[in-house]
């Protein structure tokens, strides 16, 4: 990873493990086909792509804890999931 992109994407995301959980869920999303969602630069690895996203604002977050660190009422928009459908077996 380039630490000019790191330190880019932890101005965007303060919290180190919310920024690492953020740029593990989209390196799955890219290693499986997903397009990214900034211009590439040949050269540049998932890792790198997930934090230039990032840094870019085209991912965000949203925390489900208050300000008290309870449980938040409000509803969260989940980050873009990986639908996998499993195969049907055939009956013999």
């Amino acid at each position: 990873m380039k630490p000019n992109l790191v330190k880019a994407a932890a101005e965007v995301v303060p919290n180190p493990k919310i920024l690492v959980n953020m740029v593990s869920q989209r390196v799955r999303q890219l290693c499986l086909g997903h397009r990214p969602r900034v211009e590439v630069i040949p050269g540049l690895g998932h890792a790198d792509i997930a934090l230039s996203e990032i840094a870019a604002g085209k991912l965000s977050f949203e925390s489900t804890l208050n300000q008290s660190g309870t449980e938040a009422t409000t509803q969260v928009v989940e980050f873009p999931g990986i639908l996998v459908a499993k195969a049907k077996k055939k009956a013999a």
